[in-house]
C-alpha cells in the first residue's frame, strides 16, 4: 500500500475524508469496497442510460456522488452531482453530452485507488477504432443529431444535413457513408424526396438507412416500408432504439 501522500498528490481530499473514518486504517478498510462495488454501478448506470431511464439512473449517480464525497474525490463528486439532478429532471440531453466525461471521472478515480492499494490494474488494450465508416444523421433538429453523435462519435464519422437537399449533396461526396438515419418531416427536400432519390440511384444497395419520424400515422410509416429501408423508429426514442437501428443486421 502506498502513502496516503499518493492520494493527495492526485487531487484526493484525504484530510477532509478523515474527518468521517477518522484514520487511515478506517478509510483503507472501507475504500477496498468502494473498489469492490463500482463496476457494478457503472455497469448500471450504463444500462439505465441506453433505455432511458433517468429514475433509476439518478440513483446511481446519487450512490457514487456519496462515496466520492466520503473519500475525498471532489471531483468526482461534483460531476456524480450533476448527473444525480439531470437524472431527477429527466434530461436526457445533458446526461448524453456529459456521459463521456463522468465514466472518464470515474475510471481515472477507480486506477488512484487501485494503484494506492497495490490491487492488480488490468490495462485494457486501447482500441484504436478507424472511422472509415460514415453516419449521415438527416435531421433539422440540434437535439437529435446530439444526441446521435454523443452514442456514435467513437466509431463512425458523423455527418449532418439539415434538410433532404444538404443529404443528397453529402452522399454524392462522401464514400463512407454506410448508414443513415433519415427524418421524413423536414423542410425544403423531404425525407421521401431523399427515399425516392436512394431508389433510383442505387445507394440502398449500398447504405442501410433508418427511417425516424414523429408521425404516428401508419399510412405515413406504411408508405416508407415500401422503400428497402432497414427500420423504423418513432419519436421519442431512446439510445436502446438508436444502437439497435445501426447495429442490429435486419432489413424490414
Amino acid at each position: 500500500m502506498k502513502d496516503k501522500e499518493f492520494l493527495i498528490q492526485n487531487g484526493v481530499n484525504v484530510e477532509k475524508s478523515l474527518e468521517l473514518f477518522g484514520d487511515m486504517e478506517t478509510y483503507n478498510d472501507t475504500l477496498v469496497e468502494f473498489i469492490k462495488d463500482i463496476e457494478e454501478k457503472k455497469a448500471n448506470l450504463k444500462k439505465y442510460k441506453e433505455i432511458s431511464d433517468m429514475a433509476n439512473y439518478a440513483i446511481y449517480a446519487h450512490s457514487i456522488k456519496s462515496d466520492a464525497k466520503y473519500f475525498g474525490f471532489d471531483h468526482l463528486a461534483e460531476l456524480a452531482l450533476n448527473h444525480e439532478m439531470a437524472g431527477k429532471q429527466n434530461n436526457m440531453y445533458y446526461v448524453s453530452s456529459n456521459y463521456e466525461e463522468f465514466m472518464n471521472e470515474i475510471t481515472k478515480i477507480e486506477r488512484i485507488a487501485k494503484e494506492y492499494m497495490n490491487m492488480p490494474i488490468v490495462n485494457e488494450e486501447q482500441i484504436i477504432t478507424i472511422k472509415d465508416e460514415a453516419i449521415l444523421i438527416v435531421d433539422d433538429s440540434l437535439v437529435i443529431k446530439k444526441f446521435i453523435q454523443n452514442i456514435f462519435h467513437d466509431k463512425y464519422q458523423i455527418v449532418y444535413a439539415g434538410d433532404g437537399n444538404e443529404a443528397i449533396n453529402q452522399l454524392n461526396e462522401n464514400s463512407k457513408i454506410k448508414k443513415m438515419i433519415l427524418d421524413l418531416n423536414m423542410p425544403n427536400v423531404n425525407g421521401f424526396d431523399v427515399l425516392k432519390y436512394l431508389l433510383e440511384n442505387d445507394f440502398f444497395s449500398k447504405i442501410d438507412v433508418t427511417v425516424i419520424t414523429g408521425v404516428g400515422s401508419i399510412d405515413i410509416i406504411e408508405e416508407a416500408k415500401k422503400y428497402p429501408i432497414k427500420s423504423v423508429i418513432l419519436k421519442p426514442f431512446n439510445e436502446r432504439d438508436i444502437r439497435n437501428a445501426i447495429e442490429e443486421d435486419e432489413i424490414l
